[in-house]
């Protein structure tokens, strides 16, 4: 029952507030019961609880549910309807007028206008033609005119265009209507929910060794190909929403419910979606729903001539380091727009789920710019923590996962926000995973700043083992920003210039190769293993990949020749690329064998520096773990679920089918992470090259 009107609040922090808590949300207390450091913190789950069940309760009330709700694609935009007539729906809440023009009435700017609604809704019928066919054909080019408060005239693109495409050298895209005759139909069945995600983040446009930008097709037919045959299980693909500036990565979107035009037309991503379903492959989408590009007029800034249509008014509304428009999250309009836009591209494209960026930037008022959060509980709790941003996430997740049980979820967030990964039903945010972003720093901090012989593994492990219990992690040993110009991927650090002379089997090892070839293969494996219950690559990495990322712009006379993945290079024999390439392909068949990913949370058991060596206890199937290097002769011990534990050994040798060690360790590289009996056979491959069997 609700507390009478005139009755105090419990204080924060007493017994009754914590009572209180427990009562309005139906799982707290498994929560408090995991981590009880929570309790005093229980009316700010209560709290956030309580918006988003009054916000679902509101939707019910007025939308009908957030089912309906969500299908604001359906109305807003423009649709066909059975008549052979056009539908189209506009929010403009500080437009004085609305009209439609474009290809269809020679733009004429003022002769197909709106009609005005309540709330800021404008609407339009559009008759057929005589012949019941529509009036505004399918490729045929569309503005919205604005006449705003003002008497300014602006042309716009509806914010739930479908499809912009950008012609010559011009530099603003247009709207063109997407109605094809023969809409893509899908063939295949979703594939179930990996228990341990292996994740190829992917970009359409670099994924051919030419210096330009690929397409659809292109990824489809060869580049899907080589992500099954490396082990992966999933696919993140970035800069599929339409963004102007190609050089954002993916990251300033300007048209939310538009499939990126450079790569190809909506049928062909389509298509690439289904392809990857018949392979057993989840797709994932790199989402944008923490800001978006300050362009006008082939963007949502300034729609209908107001900077709030969509974005808060004043500083609120602008990202100072990123230079974009911060959604208000608060708007009943501005949730219609977003939840429709993920549930958009559930229903019509078929993903599976989405990486969730910038998350961070949405959880604070300060979005993180110059904090350092060092875990601290009040760091995540007070004033600080922008509470709508958060309901609209709690929202989005329960959507995702009441529309799509088996849908995936990732939240890129730096800050370490306590249960964003819990349920809702116990106060949390209801992502599936975070990226443990703490692990990429700690492998460029140790090769920036320490000697292979300083590496502290308690350090080390202590790092890939850092995370909440019960809040899933998506471990990855370099970030895809690593990769462009101004910085090195993990190969660039190892091995640097040696990488343009001396990755050829022609040539004699060169000590510089030998070692990052080797701590390239450690690295990735230690990271794979005890770094989260998810693994995550960003495409190229997994061989090397010889040069940076650097996307056309006028800083370098808008070139396309870094723009691009080699992956070529791995299928050269005479190349020492494909022995890394390999080695990751083995990595994730291991793993698809052995499920560590989906087993227990690892714990140390016993941590001794002067050998570099741990032990962990055993789980289910992560039961050991130790390599010990020394100069003549490498241990291996392995704690299994047998009665006994046994060791074995290799001793270095000359003759290898796996050239890039020569059985040789890197100097006083501490440890590699083994799994059962299997793991002797990795080791093997490693430091011998001896993996044929596996």
């Amino acid at each position: 029952m609700a507390a009478s009107a005139g009755a105090p609040a419990p204080a924060e922090g007493s017994e009754e507030a914590l009572a209180s808590a427990l009562a309005d949300v139906p799982e707290l207390a498994r929560l408090l019961e995991t981590d009880p450091y929570l309790k005093p913190y229980a009316p700010d789950f209560q709290r956030r609880y309580k918006r988003f069940n009054q916000t679902l309760t509101n939707f019910g009330e007025n939308e009908g549910g957030i089912d309906k709700f969500s299908r604001g694609y359906e109305s807003f935009g423009i649709h066909r309807c059975a008549d052979g007539g056009l539908y189209c729906k506009e929010w403009a809440p500080g437009a004085e007028g609305v009209f439609l023009t474009g290809d269809f009435n020679d733009w004429n700017p003022f002769s197909y206008p709106y009609k005005k609604l309540d709330f800021g809704k404008w609407e339009l019928y559009i008759p057929p033609k005589q012949n019941r066919s529509v009036l505004v054909p399918h490729g045929s080019k569309l503005k919205i005119v604005i006449r705003s408060k003002s008497g300014e005239i602006l042309y716009r693109i509806s914010p739930w265009a479908k499809y912009v495409t950008r012609e010559g050298d011009n530099v603003n895209y247009d709207w063109t209507h997407w109605d094809p005759e023969h809409p893509y139909k899908f063939k295949h069945s979703k594939p179930k929910k990996p228990k341990g995600p292996r994740i190829y983040e992917s970009h359409v446009g670099i994924s051919s060794y030419e210096g330009k930008i690929a397409s659809y097709k292109h990824f489809t037919c060869n580049v899907l190909p080589r992500i099954k045959d490396l082990g992966y299980n999933c696919i993140q693909l970035m800069a599929i929403m339409e963004h102007a500036y190609y050089a954002s990565f993916g990251y300033q979107i300007t048209s939310f419910f538009a499939a990126s035009s450079r790569y190809g037309t909506p049928e062909e991503l389509k298509e690439l979606v289904d392809t990857a379903h018949s392979m057993g492959i989840t797709v994932l989408l790199d989402l944008v729903h923490s800001h978006a590009s300050k362009n006008s007029e082939d963007g949502l800034n300034m729609f209908d001539g107001t900077e709030s249509c969509y974005f808060h008014y004043g500083p609120r509304g602008n990202h100072n380091l990123w230079d974009s428009r911060l959604f208000d999250y608060s708007s009943w309009e501005v949730l219609r727009f977003l939840l429709s836009n993920i549930r958009w591209w559930l229903e019509e494209y078929g993903f599976d789920g989405f990486r969730f960026d910038g998350v961070t930037s949405m959880l604070y008022y300060h979005h993180g710019i110059g904090q350092s959060f060092s875990g601290d509980y009040h760091e995540y709790f007070g004033l600080h923590v922008d509470e709508e941003a958060l309901t609209y996430l709690m929202l989005a997740n329960h959507l995702i996962h009441t529309l799509y049980p088996d849908s995936i979820t990732i939240a890129e967030d730096v800050s370490g926000m306590p249960t964003l990964c819990s349920p809702i039903s116990q106060g949390g945010s209801g992502f599936d995973y975070r990226l443990a972003m703490a692990i990429p720093d700690k492998w460029i901090q140790l090769l920036k700043e320490f000697k292979d012989e300083d590496w502290n593994m308690g350090n080390i492990v202590y790092t890939l083992t850092n995370r909440r219990h019960l809040e899933k992690s998506i471990a990855y040993a370099e970030s895809h920003d690593q990769a462009l110009v101004g910085d090195k991927t993990l190969a660039f650090w190892l091995m640097d210039a040696e990488m343009y002379t001396n990755m050829s089997v022609l040539t004699p090892f060169t000590p510089v190769i030998d070692r990052g070839i080797q701590l390239h293969k450690m690295i990735r494996l230690i990271t794979h293993t005890l770094g989260g219950e998810g693994y995550l690559n960003f495409m190229g990495n997994e061989f090397g990949h010889p040069e940076w990322l650097d996307f056309p712009r006028k800083g370098n006379d808008e070139s396309y020749h870094y723009a691009r993945r080699q992956f070529h290079l791995t299928d050269d024999d005479l190349l020492r690329y494909k022995f890394l390439n390999n080695f990751d392909r083995d990595m994730n068949k291991l793993e698809e064998r052995c499920g560590w990913l989906s087993a227990p949370q690892i714990q140390m058991q016993q941590n001794m520096e002067d050998t570099r060596d741990w032990t962990t206890i055993p789980t289910s199937s992560l039961n050991l773990l130790n390599i010990i290097s020394v100069p003549t002769l490498f241990w291996c011990t392995f704690q299994t679920e047998w009665p006994s534990s046994f060791r074995t050994w290799t001793r270095p040798t000359e003759e290898s089918d796996f050239s890039s060690t020569r059985g040789r360790c890197a100097l006083c590289f501490p440890t590699l992470i083994v799994t059962e009996l299997i793991m002797c056979k990795l080791f093997k491959y490693i430091c011998l090259g001896k993996m044929s069997d596996v």
